[in-house]
């Protein structure tokens, strides 16, 4: 594989320092990526440039900031392979279409004594949203549970859907486990009860060609930020049949027809869903980033990054006391681990003042932290700028936290 790792981490500068005098490890991708300048620069661009408000203003500058942020949408569209761009939802952030969908979708289909099938490995954005709904429908959340191996018990699945299931959610990839769960698999069970299939991709997109029309999921969220890109960003993507049947998420400006005192008529799709102004410069920065994936290609990113899981998950298993949480056949860029004797956050704040950046505590996943009755861990997670050689500066850094305790 051909994958010029110093072309790719000189795009990124806040890797090239020093932390507390020790050479910068990044180990947080999985909450969020680093920015690289092709980035930077968009964003200065726009306002340098052309910044005008999009999709209402009659002026050259707002001309030109609409077209490049349509422009995105197209992008992704392709980038998952939506079948109209319509389907393309501009929200904050994978939380926020996780909750339009709980409360569009739940208004429109969901009543009482209806069910939700949800999987035990889910962030609580994949969580509390539906418990919500749930609430408010006076409707059931249903656990699919996941084995000790981090693998969801899909042998189980169809026993827990009934004439009252109306939803599963899942993620693509768990942020602890690092799992990658087999979409396809779960929509054809789905859909053969007449079910309609929700999938978290937070921490797939950016590791996965994600082809929601070969999936053929109903509807499909993630976020910019830990695509490279800027924060307060997000994609849903929901399939045109469900779209136009259910109500707007939130009232204001674009999203309407006309509105006065006797009544208010929505606009088309995807307006409909994007009320007020929305995060422009963000989103046409995201345009940027999708640009940088295609250009190294997620196949080429996707190789790397496995090549790094194997090689740090092959030396953990070698120190005593190591306990790693999630080791599924399929497996993303993720390892979640705690030391015998050694508490997490110890673990965290030590490997800080040694340079190394990692996640500490219940990664916003209580339930997996229940499942294996724990309080919390340490994650590691691997983005395209990692290497191998940062591997070894960690698997140091952890012997000498060891030595100390």
């Amino acid at each position: 594989m051909n994958y010029d790792i110093q072309k790719i981490r000189s795009y990124f500068p806040i890797l090239h320092q020093k932390v507390y005098d020790k050479p910068f490890v990044y180990f947080d991708s999985a909450a969020s990526a680093q920015k690289p300048v092709q980035v930077l620069m968009a964003q200065e661009k726009l306002h340098n440039d052309f910044y005008g408000n999009i999709h209402r203003a009659a002026h050259f500058m707002a001309d030109k900031a609409t077209e490049q942020f349509e422009d995105v949408r197209t992008k992704i569209k392709e980038f998952i392979n939506a079948e109209f761009r319509e389907e393309i939802i501009f929200t904050k952030g994978t939380t926020e279409s996780v909750n339009l969908v709980a409360f569009s979708y739940c208004e429109r289909f969901l009543e009482e004594g209806d069910e939700i099938i949800v999987s035990e490995m889910e962030h609580h954005s994949n969580i509390v949203p539906w418990q919500m709904a749930a609430e408010r429908k006076r409707a059931k959340v249903v656990k699919l549970p996941f084995s000790d191996s981090g693998e969801l018990q899909l042998e189980k699945l169809p026993s827990l859907i009934n004439k009252k299931t109306k939803l599963i959610a899942v993620a693509h990839v768990s942020n602890v486990l690092g799992t990658i769960n087999p979409i396809s698999e779960i929509t054809k069970i789905a859909h053969a009860n007449n079910v309609a299939v929700f999938v978290d991709g937070a921490q797939a997109v950016q590791h996965l060609q994600v082809d929601v029309h070969k999936n053929d999921v109903d509807f499909y969220a993630f976020s910019a930020h830990k695509m490279y890109g800027p924060n307060g960003v997000g994609v849903l993507y929901g399939k045109k049949k469900w779209l136009e049947q259910m109500s707007p998420y939130q009232g204001g400006g674009e999203m309407i027809s006309e509105v006065s005192f006797d009544g208010t008529t929505f606009n088309e799709l995807p307006f409909k869903f994007e009320a007020g102004t929305p995060n422009i410069t963000g989103v046409i920065a995201f345009g940027a980033a999708i640009d940088l994936i295609n250009e190294i290609s997620l196949q080429n990113i996707a190789g790397w990054e496995h090549g790094l899981l194997e090689y740090a998950t092959l030396k953990l298993k070698e120190i005593e006391g190591i306990k790693i949480y999630g080791e599924a056949h399929e497996k993303s860029g993720v390892i979640s681990f705690n030391i015998e004797g050694i508490h997490s956050y110890d673990l965290g704040m030590l490997f800080d003042k040694l340079g190394i950046a990692v996640r500490t505590g219940h990664l916003c996943a209580d339930t997996v932290m229940q499942h294996f009755g724990i309080q919390g861990c340490v994650r590691i997670s691997f983005g395209m700028y990692n290497t191998k050689e940062e591997i070894d500066m960690f698997l140091e850094a952890l012997n000498k936290i060891r030595v100390m305790f």
